[in-house]
């Protein structure tokens, strides 16, 4: 679809006339008219304000011109995995596992890379076959090119090098010792977990970023689930594939 469409059926869709639609984004009505039409599209501005109110990229206002991935893992972007940015637009770089809550969440490539396999071996491609791929591939990303630039001062890694030494000062019983933290996305990582009364209870959000990891128990048979972020330290055990999940602890930061 060409973009004068796209805008048609996005405020259709919201049920928005011509006049309403330009007072949300501080245009005329002849404005969004012209856009509809064909004649002009929305500046840069009026775009970003366009993206936030329908809840699409930028790229899918436009008719989806550029193939979008992520400047650090290299995943294809669509609307539903981009990041955003704090105040809730679109950051068409990156994917919302690399970068949320205006936060990049890898420093360290090999981390990235360990995560990434586990999501990409399969029957065709081996652990081996994904690490070298890569090994050549996410350099050339601009993350990585730039990383000097984007990585701040390093108080990201300063704040998980906190978190962890504050979940090992916990001193569960049969958890190993916690040396690494993971970017990992709530939906993949929220348990059901039942209550006395036979209620079940949910604690994450499934579109929002967390630190954790897995452990494997050291009385065996369970895996630990550890899920942190700036509030809360969640831990958790369950079998495989998150089966029989059990809380062990939800603490307050």
């Amino acid at each position: 679809m060409e973009t004068k469409d796209i805008l048609a059926k996005l405020r259709n869709e919201k049920g928005l006339t011509q006049d309403e639609l330009a007072e949300k984004v501080f245009v005329t009505r002849q404005a969004v008219s012209r856009w509809e039409t064909g004649e002009t599209q929305p500046n840069t501005e009026t775009l970003k304000l366009l993206s936030k109110l329908y809840d699409v990229s930028i790229n899918t206002l436009l008719g989806s011109p550029r193939k979008l991935i992520c400047q650090c893992c290299g995943m294809p972007l669509e609307d539903s995995v981009t990041s955003r940015e704090t105040d809730g637009f679109f950051n068409e770089e990156y994917c919302k596992w690399c970068y949320a809550d205006g936060e990049y969440m890898y420093h360290n490539m090999d981390d990235l890379i360990d995560v990434c396999v586990g999501h990409m071996v399969n029957e065709t491609l081996s652990e081996e076959d994904v690490r070298s791929y890569l090994k050549e591939t996410l350099p050339k990303l601009d993350y990585w090119k730039r990383y000097k630039e984007l990585g701040g001062d390093g108080a990201f890694e300063e704040f998980k090098k906190v978190l962890i030494d504050e979940i090992n000062d916990l001193h569960i019983e049969g958890m190993p010792h916690l040396t690494k933290l993971n970017a990992l996305v709530g939906g993949y990582i929220n348990l059901e977990y039942r209550l006395p009364g036979g209620k079940t209870v949910k604690f994450l959000d499934d579109g929002a970023t967390y630190l954790g990891n897995q452990l494997e128990s050291e009385f065996g048979g369970r895996c630990f689930g550890i899920a942190a972020n700036m509030d809360f330290i969640l831990i958790c055990t369950y079998e495989e594939n998150g089966e029989n999940p059990e809380l062990v602890m939800y603490k307050k930061r």
